[in-house]
């Protein structure tokens, strides 16, 4: 997984790309989220847009990331999730856990 960032509108977006897997991965997204925080950013968009495969130690590295987040105050929220993606959230019932967006402007609105 590769993570980018850009900061608009004193929100942070984090640009993920390949698949959310785990180990390496989960170093990377904590690090990321410890980094936003630490910064005082605590509005995070993540867009998923170029995520392809999220398995069940991927969920849990967006699941803690989302409560840490939010335990500080603020919130994360999804952008542009396949269908792929999307069905898995359904299944697991992590769609009413995760705000998520096909609209980057509809996206930055709701914080």
């Amino acid at each position: 997984m590769k993570i980018s960032r850009n900061d608009r509108d004193g929100i942070a977006i984090l640009k993920l790309e390949g698949k959310i897997m785990g180990g390496p991965d989960a170093d990377l997204f904590q690090t990321q989220v410890k980094d936003l925080l630490a910064e005082g950013q605590n509005k995070v968009l993540l867009d998923l847009g170029k995520v392809s495969w999220v398995n069940s130690t991927g969920l849990g590295i967006l699941i803690s990331g989302h409560k840490t987040i939010e335990n500080s105050g603020g919130s994360m929220k999804l952008l542009g999730v396949n269908k792929r993606i999307d069905q898995i959230f359904m299944v697991t019932r992590l769609n009413t856990v995760f705000e998520a967006f096909d609209d980057e402007a509809d996206a930055m609105a709701s914080f």
